[in-house]
């Protein structure tokens, strides 16, 4: 009923447009000739090629109906008032009705001409923004790769795109009806979209404004659309309806492609991840059975020789319990399902905690804090963070030589603060950089040398993240690395 009401209104405010165009066309001439008649007294030449030039104007601006309106008011005027005898619908000199015959024939020739000129440049015009306006839709349908998404939008993006007052549509697949709004789908009955899709075939009700296209892949339709107060062509119609079957079509199989991914992404981490965390977990094991063999053997032992085996024991079950610890972890990060419990902190609390955890992994390194008092505190999860500092930590412990110096600093840069560990290890190749964030890669001077999972910096770099910040690292081989982090402020 709103579309039906809206057309309605379109039509008499069309019509009351007309009518006043009819009236202005009639008081130009009567301007025209009640000027020339009674101020200026000119020749029945000048009388005429001013009624031409009014003429072509005016089909110029408006069309030829009102052109030829004013032709003919025209040529009644020109025989009254300035052709004798006067004030007579009649003409005296034979050579008069040449004239005004002449006159009429190139008033309404000129017309036709005008208004030709006019209808095609109107079409140019009309041509050139409706391909504007496809350009603009197809850059909206790109933008989304969900089908969910895309299918739900496509209804808003025809009405912003190309002006028209609703929009629906329907896919066949689905078997659901989307419309731009409460109004659209009053205009627009389900069974009317599904018989046009069943078709094949538009439906252009010019009259109330209503279009009906099919959405086509090829020559096989796959929905179907319905646009209301609309004036496109034909041919934009068939490149809306082909856009939208092309998008959607592209949508559905980048979800398919990306699903697929996923899944084999997913199997090849779990392979990964239960190669790597195998291959680290014999090395703890096998210590740990060795000293319970030994521990459960008729072999004397010392007292000193008991504490080193059950020692032994006691740090291969922790490494154990890490290793654990962080395949579990990795497997929530990649599930999204870490929860932060997030709250303004000064850095120092984390570094803190960090530090007595890795007390033991440092011992034989020099551990260096340097902390602006002025610090200003950050939105984080303490204990993620803390977390974050251990791996970073035992990581520079682990590839630093024994004696040489950690630094742990921290300061505040563009609403940041950013918290560095500087170590003098061997370095990391400019190559490798980035690469040793992702999941399970080790470096390749390293992955041999020194025991390890590749987990620890994927772990990091995930937190941060999702505290909003970022991770990197700065190193020159010989020389050292530098790990850093930043944290918006609180």
């Amino acid at each position: 009923m709103g579309g039906q009401s809206a057309t309605i209104c379109h039509v008499r405010r069309k019509a009351g447009n007309q009518i006043l165009r009819f009236l202005v066309s009639a008081a130009v001439i009567a301007s025209i000739t009640g000027a020339y008649f009674k101020l200026l007294h000119v020749n029945p030449t000048t009388v005429g090629f001013t009624f031409l030039l009014a003429i072509l104007v005016v089909s110029a601006l408006w069309g030829l109906r009102y052109a030829i309106f004013m032709a003919f008011l025209a040529t009644l005027a020109y025989n009254y008032y300035f052709l004798p005898p006067l004030f007579h619908f009649m003409i005296a000199d034979p050579q008069n009705w040449i004239a005004l015959l002449a006159f009429l024939c190139t008033a309404v020739i000129a017309s036709q001409l005008s208004e030709r000129a006019r209808r095609e440049a109107l079409q140019s015009n009309r041509r050139r923004r409706e391909v504007e306006r496809l350009y603009a839709f197809s850059e909206q349908l790109l933008l989304s790769e969900n089908v969910f998404e895309l299918v739900n939008a496509i209804p808003k993006y025809i009405v912003e795109s190309f002006g028209v007052s609703g929009a629906a549509m329907y896919l066949d697949k689905k078997q659901e009806n989307y419309y731009f709004d409460s109004a659209s789908q009053n205009a627009f009955p389900p069974e009317k979209l599904r018989a046009i899709s069943g078709r094949g075939e538009p439906v252009l009700d010019r009259e109330h404004g209503f279009c009906f296209m099919p959405l086509r892949m090829g020559v096989r339709s796959v929905g179907s659309l319905g646009l209301s107060g609309c004036e496109l062509s034909r041919e934009t119609l068939e490149a809306i309806g082909s856009l939208a079957a092309t998008a959607i079509e592209r949508a559905s199989t980048v979800e398919k492609l990306t699903k697929t991914e996923a899944a084999r992404e997913s199997d090849r981490l779990r392979s990964v991840l239960l190669d790597s965390v195998t291959h680290e977990f014999r090395t703890p094991l096998t210590a740990i059975k060795a000293s319970a063999e030994t521990l459960l053997s008729n072999v004397e032992l010392e007292q000193a020789q008991r504490s080193d085996l059950l020692t032994v024991i006691n740090e291969e079950s922790d490494r154990l319990n890490r290793l654990i610890g962080e395949a579990a972890e990795v497997a929530q990060l990649d599930s999204h399902q870490l929860q932060l419990h997030m709250e303004a902190h000064p850095i120092s609390e984390a570094i803190d905690a960090a530090v007595n955890q890795v007390r033991s992994a440092v011992q034989n390194h020099a551990l260096e804090t340097s902390l602006p008092e002025d610090l200003p505190k950050v939105r984080m999860d303490g204990e993620r963070i803390a977390e974050v500092l251990v791996h970073l930590l035992d990581n520079a412990a682990k590839y630093s030589p024994p004696g040489t110096p950690i630094r742990i600093t921290a300061e505040t840069r563009n609403g940041e603060v950013v918290t560095s560990v500087a170590d003098r290890g061997p370095g990391i190749d400019d190559i490798e950089q980035e690469m040793i964030f992702e999941k399970f890669y080790r470096g390749r001077s390293q992955r041999v040398a020194i025991q390890g999972t590749g987990m620890g910096l994927a772990i990091a770099r995930a937190i941060v993240e999702l505290h909003g910040g970022k991770i990197g690292v700065t190193s020159q081989l010989g020389r050292g690395s530098v790990f850093y982090f930043s944290l918006p402020v609180a």
